[in-house]
């Protein structure tokens, strides 16, 4: 079997030696890392072995060629992925990428699941819109294998190439509102998306972003290295529509710097170009760096390197929808952070404990939070580190999830 040039027959890898109960997860994300679903799918498939599933991702890059054991995966199970290519390549051009994304996802994937020696006992899905979802829905229903998704946005129109009535933006609501009730069973990311699809009445369970917290290693020097002086750090990318008040918060600390206060804010991501048209033209505060890029392995270092991180964004439906990974993985590093409430962090961040609380996302609020960091004691700032930690370890570790994940799945049998 061939399309657009690659054998699916080829991509089975060691599927010959696979046993015949085996869980598939798919969808058109890049895997292992390459993006946020990345790590969404690492933490999901991680408890499904430590349950003592065999589970196979096969996502949308084009990489690997053929079957390959994911290591330093705990417990019983194992997980091996492939690429079956639904992603267009690098450097493909619009109107081919759009032809492949609003049409054809999904088919590449059907056709592996048809080329697989013995079915799956379940499919878990994450991404793909409508169009991923009309293929993969009726290759699970003719073969009666139950579908379960993975639900982590409420797709909002500014955040998406298009705008509200561009045709990304109508598959991803079709999705959000057709496909996924008609699922067998969804994992929500937060509670809004467990209270929103309770109407439906299918099985839904709640898990939060995760990761191999037990196994990330804590730079055993961070508690020595306080000092009188903060170190603030954001990083990631504000977007094109802003969803991370990064304005905010750069002039939050240029305001507590005029005041006197010794910090300095480390911002990884955005270039500085995109920076200052973000502040309309305005000189950058003294205690603001712009370090570009930080390839994915550093970024562990960098925030053990901070006394807090910072995250603020407006508390729209799209923020409240989903689930900050980014929050996660600070407090997983031992590293407090400076937010407002949106989603579910609420639960996981308290005042003076976890880190700081804004009262909102205005200027004022976030200058306040900034002002009451820099105003904290090296020891104080080193028991939130430890709280922030162990925070990290009871709510965002994937073995916590292992034993209801797999509850869930045995519904299906």
């Amino acid at each position: 079997m061939r399309r657009a040039g690659i054998r699916l027959e080829d991509r089975r890898g060691a599927d010959m030696k696979r046993s015949s109960r085996w869980v598939a997860f798919v969808g058109p994300f890049l895997f292992p890392w390459g993006e946020p679903g990345s790590r969404r799918v690492y933490g999901l498939v991680a408890s499904l072995a430590a349950a003592g599933h065999e589970v196979v991702v096969a996502s949308g890059g084009s990489d690997p060629s053929t079957m390959t054991p994911l290591q330093g995966i705990d417990g019983p199970g194992s997980v091996s992925y492939v690429g079956l290519g639904e992603q267009p390549p690098p450097g493909t051009g619009f109107i081919a990428s759009s032809v492949q994304t609003l049409l054809r996802w999904g088919r590449r994937t059907v056709q592996w699941l048809d080329a697989q020696p013995t079915r799956p006992t379940h499919v878990l899905v994450h991404g793909g819109q409508a169009q991923y979802m009309f293929h993969l829905q009726g290759w699970c229903r003719r073969n009666r294998v139950p579908l379960i998704v993975d639900v982590v946005d409420w797709y909002n129109g500014r955040y998406v190439r298009g705008g509200y009535f561009g045709p990304l933006h109508a598959s991803m609501k079709l999705a959000l509102h057709h496909y996924y009730p008609r699922c067998d069973g969804i994992i929500a990311i937060s509670s809004y998306l467990e209270h929103h699809y309770r109407s439906t009445g299918k099985p839904i369970l709640r898990i939060p972003p995760t990761l191999d917290v037990k196994n990330l290693p804590i730079d055993a020097r961070q508690a020595e290295n306080e000092t009188s002086a903060l170190s603030l750090i954001y990083a990631g990318n504000p977007g094109r529509n802003k969803k991370d008040l990064l304005t905010t918060i750069i002039e939050a600390v240029g305001r507590v710097e005029r005041e006197g206060a010794n910090l300095e804010l480390r911002i990884y991501g955005p270039p500085v170009a995109q920076v200052r048209e973000l502040l309309d033209g305005k000189p950058l505060p003294n205690a603001v760096r712009c370090l570009g890029r930080l390839p994915q392995p550093e970024v562990a270092g960098a925030l053990q390197e901070a006394d807090f991180s910072v995250l603020i964004r407006r508390p729209e439906r799209a923020s409240n929808a989903g689930f900050s990974t980014k929050f996660c993985e600070s407090l997983s590093n031992g590293t407090p952070v400076i937010a407002n409430l949106t989603s579910d962090m609420g639960q996981y961040l308290r005042h003076n404990l976890e880190g700081l609380v804004c009262r909102d996302d205005t200027l004022a609020g976030v200058t306040e939070a900034v002002r009451s960091a820099a105003d904290l004691s090296p020891v104080q700032r080193s028991l939130m580190r430890q709280a922030a930690r162990s925070r990290a370890l009871e709510s965002f570790d994937y073995r916590a999830y292992a034993e209801p994940l797999g509850a869930f799945l045995e519904r299906w049998g």
